[in-house]
């Protein structure tokens, strides 16, 4: 252990860590990144194959990205964004509402995932609370669904590593069984299914209309428990009992939006708009912390009134409207339009595809290979025919994120899914040391 690693233990609490496995496997402390890499601070590098939790879109340390920070940086760096605005979010708010599904016209500045999906939740209770429907009380969301870690994030959430202590805590929600597409309970697949499981939220939503404000779903790709990908024929019929139920379709594109999934957003993909969209994560290319709730003028007309009526959505954040975040967030788009990322992520994942599949056929331990877009996950399995999953006790996937570390590759897994979520940088030969390190730690720690 270095002196940097005993300095970092003894004053840092990492999140989403047990700090007693630190006492063996110590905290890996970066001191620059370039590209697609990390740099540690004993010189050695790291293919980053997870974006810094999903965050980083092109590259660390990005000339362009870094010269938008300094030409902001020498003008403002932030001011109160009540009754005070400025060039960046004006202009950033215009391009998010030119680029996301018709009908969201309205931009709400946060500053992380979790608030904004705070923020999404409270403006949809709240405008029905103002629009003459009271009962309007609940949410509806999926298991193994994963919204962040705040309290009303974590109430719509379902994975009980996260959530599970806090119950007492948490909201009152309605809980519906998702997609699980590897293990469909209709023997379907998600590639001719008519979304045969949307039955169970389809029959909540019928049953208990008078009852939902909103429903919170994460479009086409559940992350957090394991990139399980389904198709977008079940985000349609959401949209349509929605619709009927008046019921707010709150899509949480924080981890699958700006290009992950293959088009700009999720939604895109079943051509519906939702009520009520959440961003953050790759929307500052893994430069800063902030956030957007982007939604309806019908909602945001709900709010509208003299001030004295106490109709005003008393929500705010001290960073709300960062001039830095958002001047960020302008070059990270300006990157997609005259880069055409979208159409060269297609070459990108095609490459992983192929490579990945090319391994993952036949093996032993790998019961399933999906991919949608720049999101890749390899689902290790006890037994391929009856698809039996390991203890996660066992910590499967964990030992192969550390066999993985000594090669060079970050690849931090979810439970026993290694993924694969690279910044849009790669090139083949990443991709290369990626896919080939990834299958030498699986058949490294199972001894093939």
């Amino acid at each position: 252990m270095n002196e940097w690693q005993k300095r970092d233990l003894r004053y840092i609490w990492h999140p989403c860590s047990q700090m007693k496995d630190y006492e063996d496997f110590p905290p890996i402390v970066i001191e620059r990144g370039k590209g697609a890499y990390l740099y540690d601070t004993d010189g050695k590098s790291y293919l980053d194959a997870v974006s810094s939790w999903w965050v980083n879109l092109f590259g660390h340390s990005n000339d362009r990205i870094n010269a938008a920070i300094r030409q902001q940086l020498e003008k403002l760096e932030h001011v109160i964004f009540a009754n005070f605005s400025h060039p960046p979010a004006i202009e950033l708010a215009e391009d998010i509402v030119r680029i996301t599904p018709a009908g969201l016209e309205k931009v709400f500045f946060a500053d992380n995932g979790s608030s904004a999906v705070e923020a999404a939740l409270k403006m949809s209770f709240h405008y029905h609370q103002q629009t003459g429907h009271p009962r309007k009380t609940r949410f509806v969301a999926i298991t193994d669904a994963y919204h962040g870690e705040t309290l009303g994030a974590l109430s719509v959430g379902d994975l009980d590593l996260y959530s599970k202590i806090y119950k007492p805590l948490l909201l009152n929600i309605f809980k519906a069984t998702g997609p699980d597409c590897y293990r469909c309970p209709f023997g379907k697949n998600r590639e001719n299914c008519d979304a045969e499981c949307f039955e169970s939220l389809g029959r909540i939503i019928e049953e208990h209309s008078e009852e939902i404000c909103g429903v919170i779903i994460e479009p086409l790709v559940q992350c957090a428990a394991g990139m399980k990908i389904y198709p977008p024929v079940y985000l349609k019929k959401l949209r349509a009992l929605c619709t009927k139920y008046n019921i707010h379709f709150i899509a949480d594109e924080i981890a699958v939006g700006f290009g992950r999934t293959g088009k700009m957003f999720a939604c895109v993909h079943a051509g519906i708009s939702p009520d009520i969209m959440c961003l953050s994560k790759g929307i500052t290319a893994g430069y800063m912390p902030f956030s957007l709730v982007v939604t309806t003028n019908d909602i945001y007309s709900a709010f509208y009134a003299d001030y004295t009526e106490l109709k005003a959505f008393m929500h705010s954040h001290s960073y709300a409207g960062n001039a830095l975040a958002c001047a960020v967030a302008r070059e990270s788009l300006s990157i997609f339009a005259e880069d055409n990322v979208l159409v060269q992520n297609e070459r990108r994942a095609k490459i992983i595809a192929d490579k990945v599949n090319a391994l993952a056929q036949g093996h032993s331990y790998i019961g399933e290979y999906r991919q949608m877009g720049m999101i890749g996950a390899l689902e290790l399995v006890e037994d391929k025919i009856s698809k039996k999953a390991f203890d996660w006790q066992k910590r499967i996937g964990y030992g192969i994120y550390r066999l993985a570390l000594k090669k060079g590759v970050l690849l931090r897994p979810l439970g026993n899914v290694i993924y694969f979520m690279p910044p849009y940088i790669v090139e083949e030969e990443d991709i290369d040391l990626m896919v080939r390190v990834a299958f030498e730690s699986i058949n490294e720690y199972f001894g093939i």
